[in-house]
């Protein structure tokens, strides 16, 4: 149920911009840039803002204190391992909910915890009900979930719930889950684990599937998702938050607290700050997702946009653009010129799309400065024409 009380299913989002998207190789943001982005995060409207993980340095501890006390219309949440002393230098930062982890995975426990399974659930539970004596919400993550042994997860999971976590999370970790399998396996879960808790899903993108699995979470019946802007962070990154929150509401039909308007602005200051690109041909906030060059396509776009876009690009805080190339036709010139102030004519629509296919070419990437170059060039020549006549 929604909070507002319809049949229609409400989905939480749990931003990790700031902590794992952080994380990307060769980022580094000072405190007061994480503050702008926490502030573009909350007006976006997203229920939980990962802020970092005060125990790593003084410098995230400051971060995430200032956050923390600026952020008041959003979660304010931050990551802990499953040890006192993470846990205190996250109650020190002021915020009121942890997300705790600790690995469940055969080779993270070998390799990496050098623990057994028993050790393991009793750092998650002593760490689970530290936290809750603190009045602190809990979000459990089972770190590399995904390639642990299932009876073991729903083992450890029912620990933790059993001992107050209000949320549990489902990581994968190095990204090897796919649609199918991830539906699955939050049917397992729910199915498995009793209790009052939200279940959540953290993807990783190392096979390119994070939204298509986090997407999958929910219609299997996740409660909330994990995500980063732009799919920023380790590796191949995160699940694109803009692009599951937009499939979630635009595909699946579920309620959110996206401001979906404002994600373009958002997924810009990201950029801008982490020094990454927004490729053109990415999802919903690239610079391609809605333009149209092909003439079949822009035809169907100035009769009815419906035919080539699937949703109004306002909807995301984004433009339709018509762009002029070897594949354009002559709606595109006509709606060009218009744009221009200039109304059509065969004869002009003719010589200036000529010009353009011929441009096209020999490779040239025909600008709106261009195109206006060559309208003018074309009109004067007919001109000049008429005049002879």
């Amino acid at each position: 149920m929604t909070p507002g009380g319809t049949g229609v299913r409400y989905i939480r989002f749990l931003d990790t911009t700031l902590r794992d998207g952080e994380q990307t190789p060769g980022v580094a943001l000072k405190p007061e840039e994480k503050l702008l982005i926490a502030m573009k995060l909350e007006d976006l409207g997203v229920d939980s803002i990962e802020a970092g993980y005060p125990a790593v340095s003084e410098g995230e501890f400051k971060a995430v204190r200032m956050i923390s006390r600026e952020v008041t219309d959003s979660e304010v949440i931050v990551l802990s391992r499953s040890v006192r002393h993470d846990i205190d230098r996250a109650i020190d930062a002021d915020v009121k909910a942890i997300h705790l982890f600790i690995a469940t995975s055969d080779i993270h426990m070998k390799y990496k915890l050098r623990m057994n399974r028993e050790q393991v659930i009793e750092s998650a539970v002593s760490a689970v009900e530290y936290a809750k004596s603190h009045g602190l919400t809990v979000e459990f993550s089972a770190e590399d979930a995904t390639r642990s042994d299932l009876e073991f997860l729903v083992k450890v999971f029912q620990s933790v719930v059993d001992a107050g976590a209000d949320r549990l999370d489902i990581a994968d970790t190095v990204g090897v889950m796919w649609p199918s399998r991830m539906a699955q396996l939050i049917k397992l879960i729910k199915g498995r684990v009793k209790g009052n808790y939200l279940l959540s899903v953290h993807c990783h993108d190392d096979f390119g599937m994070a939204v298509a699995n986090s997407v999958a979470a929910v219609e299997a019946g996740a409660d909330q998702v994990h995500g980063t802007i732009n799919g920023v962070g380790e590796r191949a990154g995160n699940a694109a938050l803009e692009e599951v929150a937009s499939a979630v509401r635009f595909l699946l039909g579920y309620r959110t607290r996206i401001r979906f308007e404002r994600i373009k602005d958002v997924s810009e200051a990201v950029s801008k700050l982490f020094n990454i690109p927004v490729p053109p041909n990415k999802a919903i906030v690239g610079a391609n997702a809605f333009s149209h060059e092909s003439g079949i396509h822009v035809h169907g776009i100035l009769s009815n946009p419906l035919t080539y876009e699937p949703i109004d690009p306002s909807m995301v805080g984004m433009n339709r653009r018509i762009v002029l190339g070897k594949h354009s036709g002559r709606h595109s010139v006509e709606y060009a010129l218009k744009m221009l102030g200039i109304e059509p004519n065969d004869e002009v629509v003719s010589r200036v799309l000529r010009r353009i296919k011929e441009l096209g070419d020999s490779g040239v990437n025909i600008t709106w400065e261009d195109f206006k170059r060559i309208a003018l060039t074309e009109i004067k020549g007919e001109v000049s024409e008429d005049s002879r006549n």
